[in-house]
């Protein structure tokens, strides 16, 4: 089911009387449902100046916005959505698509979307799928337009989200966030090329001979960029290829990939897919007595809030999630305005590595 998620209006603390107007904390909420006109009535303004301070229209005095916005504090004012949608043929409501998971980039994508929207003044419908097939994205894009969105918002991991994003309703623009790319909706990524060339970089720069590499699924596009990325430093350098097994996002997959890593006293730098594979790969390590940074260095990918903790604490790169959800929902604004976005050639935003203590020179 979706949520519905509005624009945040609150204010912090008691209200101070001026005298200029009504007390408005002395003033009992009514009981019976309150409309706009008691809004503008305990305001001492008319119901249209209450209009344009909730639209976020212009033309309106600091003063009297402030006065309009603590009379819905106080009178607990809750617009009437469907009513505003068939007055104004806007719902300022974007529609956005999340799927069930714990891993930290997408929930960290839907988050910095939403924060975005909020104070872009949208409200957010949020519909969440327990999978990435197309069949269940395009039951999500026709839940959400039966709720009069004005433009959807997806994070597309996969092709298959991206693919149903096509077949959005003519006039409602969409917007894919992720590694997916079919070249036909406007897309925002972060450049995982870049990234996983700034691990290896990093790492080789530490003298070690080689990096292997420890990847996430096959079937995900940033997964395999941040491959890509790999090689192609190794290649660049001189540097042998190890070879890959590929695994998921999991901790779990880290710690048995990283076993047999341990087992091989040639390996001495382990660039991780993410942050959650880096932490399976460290316990492996530690377990077989090769300490991190002492014998083995390990880089990790997305920064997660975590990784600070781990110990030792990770190397990894940075996505800045809440510039992506800034420029996605910038976007998808400036389609509802009529800018045409060309779809060919994804945004790309640049990560940067954070340098902590998992990553340290190749043992002698």
């Amino acid at each position: 089911m979706a949520a519905v998620i509005g624009p945040d209006r609150r204010r912090a603390g008691p209200v101070a009387h001026t005298g200029a107007g009504p007390d408005l904390d002395a003033v009992d909420p009514p009981r019976r449902k309150v409309g706009m006109r008691d809004v503008a009535r305990l305001a001492g303004v008319s119901h249209q100046t209450v209009s344009r301070v909730l639209n976020d229209l212009p033309n309106v005095s600091a003063s009297t916005r402030e006065r309009v916005l603590d009379a819905v504090r106080v009178l607990n004012y809750r617009r009437n959505l469907a009513a505003r949608t068939l007055v104004t043929s806007r719902s300022r409501t974007i529609g956005l698509i999340g799927f069930e998971t714990t891993l930290a980039g997408p929930a960290s994508m839907i988050y910095g979307i939403e924060k975005a929207a909020r104070e872009a003044g949208y409200y957010v419908s949020i519909a969440t799928i327990r999978s990435l097939d197309r069949s269940a994205v395009l039951d999500a894009i026709e839940q959400l337009c039966a709720q009069a969105v004005e433009g959807i918002i997806a994070i597309a991991p996969k092709n298959s989200v991206a693919d149903a994003l096509t077949q959005v309703p003519a006039g409602t623009p969409a917007v894919g966030v992720g590694g997916a790319d079919d070249g036909n909706v406007p897309m925002l990524r972060v450049d995982n090329v870049r990234g996983a060339w700034l691990a290896t970089s990093h790492l080789l720069e530490l003298g070690h001979a080689t990096v292997h590499h420890v990847p996430g699924p096959s079937d995900w596009p940033e997964a395999r960029d941040r491959i890509d990325g790999w090689r192609q430093t190794l290649h660049a350098a001189g540097a042998p290829v190890p070879p890959i097994e590929a695994g998921d996002w999991s901790a779990r997959s880290g710690y048995l990939r990283g076993q047999h890593l341990a087992a091989d006293p040639r390996v001495t730098a382990v660039f991780c897919g993410n942050d959650h594979i880096a932490l399976g790969v460290l316990r492996a390590f530690h377990e077989a007595g090769r300490p991190v940074p002492g014998r083995v260095s390990v880089v990790g990918f997305d920064d997660t809030p975590e990784s600070g903790y781990f110990l030792p604490p990770l190397t990894t790169i940075h996505q800045d999630f809440a510039e992506l959800g800034r420029r996605s929902v910038n976007l998808l604004v400036a389609q509802l305005s009529g800018v045409t976005t060309p779809a060919a050639t994804p945004i790309q935003l640049a990560p940067h590595l954070v340098v902590r203590a998992s990553a340290n020179a190749r043992p002698s």
